[in-house]
């Protein structure tokens, strides 16, 4: 960042941003000259660096590790209109590597602190905080962006995401109006290894078209937890699972906080004791909060690589001076540093952006659990709470809900009963909802003999 202690100007004389001499220098030699790597088309103007820093609007999903690299990176590039959405408050943890807190701030809402800080540091930037979870937020709000940038560390809010900007998709004749679509850079990080990814929706390869490159979250056994334990973490799931809701340690209905230090030092000290009944080594106050709060290892040097690449991507569509990264980009550095591009491709039958129902190969003797069983732990779908609904004798008919404990009691007998039994047919379109994605899918049925 240039010295805020050159003089300044305020540019246009509009007010709206401070400027001083040689501020955007870095910028103007990428947007003002052409060279070998530019775009083909690319012609070399003041335009590009104007609509980066009066019109361009950013939205950043996520201000932790990976967010709040992101917002430093994109705010320095000369984006000044960002908005930043995250849920969640800072906690101590947090801040060996989410650089933009101070122990002052714990307790408090992170993009909000995120924002005052990038506002305070960096002159005429306005980021605007949202300290709310994205399914919160209408198409309306989505649809002023102009590139969206996911920094999380969740499966599930990646293809809600994904659900939304598809939505947005303008379809005339069956041909997709380009205007309506609104890229998506997606970055990631476990440890010391990431990625980076530019999907633009309908066009490229979606979230969903490569949900086997996103491994399912690890489960063990509850036999194993009950019964056999050998791992440390074995340990700790067995008194977090059975063990709190059993001796309600905090009162009825007190539900285990990840971010009570109380909750977690009483589950560490459950789990000690039941390691040593069992000479099991290894539970720590660390591991112990990790496996409660299902807690990703954070590398903060990984998270810097990550966000840069993904800033550069939002640079090149922002300006069109770059060809855009094709598609998908893995880091590596366990080992020596190691980087690949390749092109994922998108799945004729992806069930979140593909134009035609996928179809569910069952026989009419199939029973409806099978088929939950299915949306549940295929790899290509890996659906959390699927709520499945049909149109039966010419009524809209709901054959299970999961979510609603009254409608879960009503619909569970459904479970048990074969395809046929529910008066289903070949070819009967099947509309399932879920928390992974804003809209109602369709499948179809296709019966087996």
């Amino acid at each position: 960042m240039a010295d805020l202690d050159e003089p300044m100007v305020v540019d246009g004389g509009t007010g709206t941003r401070c400027e001083w001499e040689g501020r955007w220098n870095h910028v103007r030699k990428f947007l003002e000259r052409s060279g070998p790597f530019t775009h083909p088309d690319f012609e070399a103007s003041t335009e590009s660096l104007q609509f980066m820093l009066d019109t361009c609007k950013i939205l950043v999903i996520g201000a932790g590790g990976l967010g709040c690299e992101l917002l430093k990176d994109l705010a320095l590039s000369g984006f000044c209109n960002i908005h930043v959405v995250d849920m969640d408050t800072i906690d101590v943890s947090n801040l060996n590597r989410q650089f933009l807190f101070r122990p002052k701030d714990v307790g408090r809402p992170k993009a909000d602190v995120a924002a005052e800080f990038i506002n305070s540091r960096i002159p005429g930037c306005c980021v605007v905080p949202h300290c709310k979870k994205i399914q919160d937020f209408d198409e309306t709000f989505y649809r002023q962006f102009h590139i969206i940038v996911c920094g999380l560390d969740s499966i599930v809010a990646r293809r809600w995401m994904n659900g939304m900007l598809l939505s947005l998709l303008v379809y005339e004749d069956g041909v997709l109006d380009p205007s309506s679509i609104i890229p998506l850079i997606d970055g990631g990080t476990e440890g010391f290894k990431g990625n980076a990814r530019v999907i633009l929706p309908g066009m490229t390869a979606c979230i969903d078209c490569t949900l086997e490159l996103y491994p399912p979250q690890i489960n063990f056994p509850m036999c194993t937890i009950a019964s056999m334990p050998r791992l440390p973490e074995h340990c700790i799931e067995y008194v977090r699972i059975l063990l709190w809701p059993k001796e309600k340690p905090f009162g009825d209905g007190v539900g285990l906080d990840g971010d009570d230090p109380d909750h977690i030092q009483w589950v560490y000290q459950k789990s000690l004791e039941r390691a040593a009944e069992f000479s099991i080594t290894g539970v720590t106050y660390r591991l112990t909060q990790g496996v409660v709060k299902r807690i990703i290892p954070a590398v903060a040097s990984t998270n810097a690589v990550i966000a840069a690449a993904c800033a550069t991507e939002v640079f090149k569509i922002a300006s069109s001076a770059y060809i855009p990264l094709n598609n998908y980009m893995v880091f590596n550095d366990v080992d020596g540093l190691y980087t690949y591009t390749f092109e994922a491709e998108r799945k004729e039958n992806c069930s979140a952006c593909s134009q035609v129902p996928q179809d569910l190969h069952f026989s009419p003797s199939s029973k409806l659990q099978e088929v939950l069983d299915y949306l549940t732990e295929s790899a290509s779908l890996q659906m959390k709470s699927p709520a499945i609904t049909a149109t039966v004798e010419g009524k809209n008919k709901t054959l299970y809900l999961q979510s609603v404990a009254s409608i879960e009691q009503r619909t569970r007998p459904n479970l048990s009963k074969t395809l046929k039994e529910l008066g289903l047919s070949d070819g009967q379109e099947l509309a399932i909802a879920d928390v992974t994605t804003p809209q109602t899918m369709l499948f179809r049925l296709s019966f087996t003999s």
